[in-house]
């Protein structure tokens, strides 16, 4: 939880609320107090517990009664409840399990046994909000994933469709030809990125080191997004050593980083810009590999979190970001014992930046 969690204390004597003030003082927790179950329940939206200490015996509506009411509230539900009570019959102890109670605690209460109670059924809540975090993050990704997968399959099958029309001149023809072939490029490269970064998250990927001519890579990687910079009108530059130099990486994976990397400079780059790519031997060993855009840049904030999964830099309409793109950039880079930056590229745009150095 950022902020301290908070308890809610139900108990119609208030000197018993004083007692669990005082035991649980110092332990950094947020205190509410309500003399009555009613009351209590009138007012729960107002205390927004991460727990509850609830009494038993408490006239009018007892505490058994209360928790049955609010884990009757879907709301609620996850709000763990401990029951503070005098009684010692397993039957009435068992009792105030089947209302809906997550624990009991007997009175007097013991100090170390009330803060390790506590601070239980507080891990426990923490444990339940963090995976609500991750399933919304789970639905907001597959709904993200499936837009991504949407757009390029909507230009395959228009381009398709646009095909069986005997009108079309050669050229025109061949310029669907492209918008498929682009489209379905975008499509494998989604996939394969996606699926790559569950191996390489599961720990089951094994790198598989070959020697290989950077020049040659790089010139690859260019050749499969020209179609693409040409779409926006994009000037792509090359600085690259000559042919024959050899670095031993995954090939596959780090021109799956390579096409991450172009793509987002070219998603991001105003049409008529360019973009660069740079690649260069290290003296001491290893490469050193930059890609340059001339887009608007990413802050000094973003920097710290824009290879972590989900997140994107700034969010610009009509172009797609899953937030994915670089955050398996940066595991693959990292299984390669590497390193991958960020910084400005006067006077406009970033550089990214993965260095590879020899063990």
């Amino acid at each position: 939880m950022d902020s301290q969690p908070s308890i809610l204390v139900i108990d119609d004597e208030p000197d018993n609320f004083d007692v669990v003030e005082t035991l649980l003082d110092g332990e950094k927790y947020q205190l509410y107090y309500s003399p009555s179950g009613q009351q209590a329940l009138n007012r729960l939206d107002s205390f927004q517990p991460d727990l509850i200490l609830l009494d038993v015996m408490m006239p009018d509506l007892d505490g058994m009664e209360v928790c049955r009411r609010i884990k009757a509230d879907s709301q609620w539900q996850a709000v763990p409840i401990i029951m503070v009570t005098a009684l010692t019959d397993k039957e009435d102890l068992a009792r105030c399990l089947a209302t809906g109670a997550d624990d009991f605690i007997s009175k007097p209460v013991n100090g170390v046994e009330l803060r390790a109670r506590v601070h239980s059924m507080l891990r426990i809540k923490q444990q339940y909000d963090n995976m609500q975090v991750l399933l919304k993050l789970r639905e907001d990704m597959v709904n993200m994933i499936v837009h991504d997968l949407r757009n390029p399959l909507t230009s395959i099958v228009l381009g398709a469709e646009i095909l069986r029309l005997s009108s079309l001149s050669p050229e025109q023809q061949q310029g669907k030809v492209d918008q498929i072939l682009v489209a379905g490029q975008q499509l494998q490269s989604l996939i394969d990125s996606l699926l790559i970064m569950a191996k390489l998250e599961s720990g089951k990927m094994v790198l598989n080191y070959t020697e290989v001519d950077l020049c040659t890579l790089c010139m690859s990687a260019l050749a499969d997004i020209e179609a693409i910079a040409n779409q926006k009108n994009l000037t792509l530059i090359r600085e690259l050593p000559e042919p024959g130099g050899i670095v031993a990486i995954d090939a596959v994976i780090f021109r799956r980083v390579l096409d991450n990397l172009l793509s987002n400079a070219i998603k991001f780059s105003p049409s008529k810009s360019q973009v660069t790519l740079r690649g260069e031997y290290l003296a001491a060993g290893g490469v050193k590999v930059q890609v340059a855009d001339s887009g608007s840049g990413v802050s000094l904030e973003l920097r710290q979190i824009i290879f972590e999964k989900y997140e994107i830099g700034t969010s610009i309409p009509e172009v797609s970001q899953i937030g994915l793109g670089l955050a398996f950039c940066k595991m693959a880079i990292d299984a390669h014992s590497g390193s991958i930056t960020i910084e400005d590229n006067y006077p406009n745009g970033s550089i990214f930046t993965v260095l590879l150095k020899n063990e």
